[in-house]
């Protein structure tokens, strides 16, 4: 008997829609010529990224002459921040961002530290959002920077971003936000919430890995990412991948078309999956906003008391469940969560968490299946636990 296969770490990576698939297919064998050539084959290419790059503006609300393509997120937010942190750096030397943000900001905020710029990473409270009011208080003369995500990768808090773009326009500091898990399941005009510059990877909305987006509002200085060609208004060399951005603007199209319908069936799942859970297993957290309207509609972060969230992890995957530890580009550390450890979660609780993160091709069948697979597996790893078995009582978190 075939063993089950159920995806539930959509919030790491979506598989590449088919549709998005067949868009692409043209372009590795019969339209191959490189974008930036001059004769024919080169200006088909051309004209399909020209045409994706129209969808994506299209998306967010900028224009197409503000959308550059990058290999993904991460070089996305390092451009941004370093990009913008150099070309302004006489008028100061101060950035504000978050305790929770990616590692893709943590680290390129810690790498600037180094060159002598300061940072003020924002507090959150215990359900992952910044306080506004701490916000406009950090801000000082030589504040040339804020960035802050849309919505975290392991909790799902969605940010105030359109009060937090009023309070940076208010103040005439540039606004960027990684928006990597927020495309493609929250709204956003960039013109209308007031935010510079935007980073977006295509894998996380049903398009192809390796792709992404910088948008840069017109007229904002930064500097050039990568020397070389004059590639992207000679701002980011390297050859165009047409193939995955041809994708990347096919994938945006549906995703933003269907949001509404999406969103509807992912939500009720995640919301039966955590009633299911809350009610069937004792001595857990919920973490991230209870408030089901301020967290992505995908996500559920569980930490299960007294036991290891790897070991959980384990289990479900030979049961055939795809689950996640935490954020994907730190699953290779034994530390606990720094998300988690924000938001006031133990030290040792933080150790056992799951993020469940549901995708538009999930069931309730699926749903029901992970339900009794996660209280047998909790019961099982709690029986041979010393520290659950001096425990009594009810749970002292939910």
């Amino acid at each position: 008997m075939q063993q089950r296969r159920i995806y539930l770490d959509n919030s790491a990576t979506t598989y590449t829609d088919e549709r998005v698939l067949q868009e692409m297919l043209p372009y590795f064998g019969q339209v191959y010529g490189n974008a930036s050539s001059q004769h024919f084959f080169g200006r088909d290419a051309l004209k399909a990224v020209d045409k994706a790059r129209e969808k994506i503006a299209a998306a967010i609300g900028c224009k197409p002459s503000e959308i550059y393509f990058t290999s993904g997120g991460t070089e996305s937010d390092n451009w941004a921040i370093k990009g913008l942190a150099h070309a302004r750096a006489d008028r100061g030397r101060h950035i504000i961002t978050t305790s929770i943000e990616h590692p893709a900001v943590m680290k390129t905020c810690a790498a600037l530290e180094k060159e002598g710029f300061e940072v003020t990473y924002l507090p959150v409270d215990s359900e992952g959002i910044i306080s506004l009011d701490e916000l406009e208080k950090s801000i000082r003369k030589d504040t040339v920077l804020i960035s802050v995500m849309i919505a975290n990768n392991e909790m799902g808090a969605i940010q105030p971003f359109r009060q937090i773009g009023e309070i940076a326009k208010k103040h005439s500091v540039i606004f960027h936000t990684d928006a990597v898990q927020a495309v493609g399941n929250v709204p956003i005009d960039v013109v209308k919430d007031n935010i510079d510059m935007l980073s977006m990877s295509a894998h996380k909305f049903y398009g192809p890995k390796g792709v992404g987006v910088l948008y840069k509002k017109n007229g904002l200085k930064i500097g050039r990412f990568m020397d070389g060609g004059e590639q992207e208004r000679n701002m980011r060399a390297s050859t165009l991948n047409t193939p995955a951005i041809v994708g990347m603007g096919k994938a945006i199209e549906i995703a933003v078309a269907d949001m509404t319908e999406n969103n509807a069936h992912i939500s009720a799942l995640r919301d039966y999956f955590v009633s299911q859970v809350l009610e069937k297993i004792d001595h857990i957290y919920f973490n991230g906003p209870k408030d089901m309207s301020k967290r992505l509609p995908s996500n559920a972060n569980f930490s299960f008391e007294y036991i290891e969230g790897e070991s959980i992890l384990m289990l479900l995957d030979m049961a055939g469940i795809a689950v996640s530890s935490g954020s994907a580009c730190s699953s290779g550390s034994l530390e606990p969560s720094y998300v988690l450890l924000s938001v006031g979660v133990p030290i040792e609780v933080a150790h056992g968490s799951i993020r469940f993160s549901f995708g538009k091709n999930n069931t309730v069948e699926e749903v029901d299946y992970t339900v009794k697979v996660l209280v047998d597996t909790v019961n099982k790893l709690r029986e041979i636990s010393p520290l659950f078995k001096s425990v009594k009582g009810e749970s002292k978190y939910v």
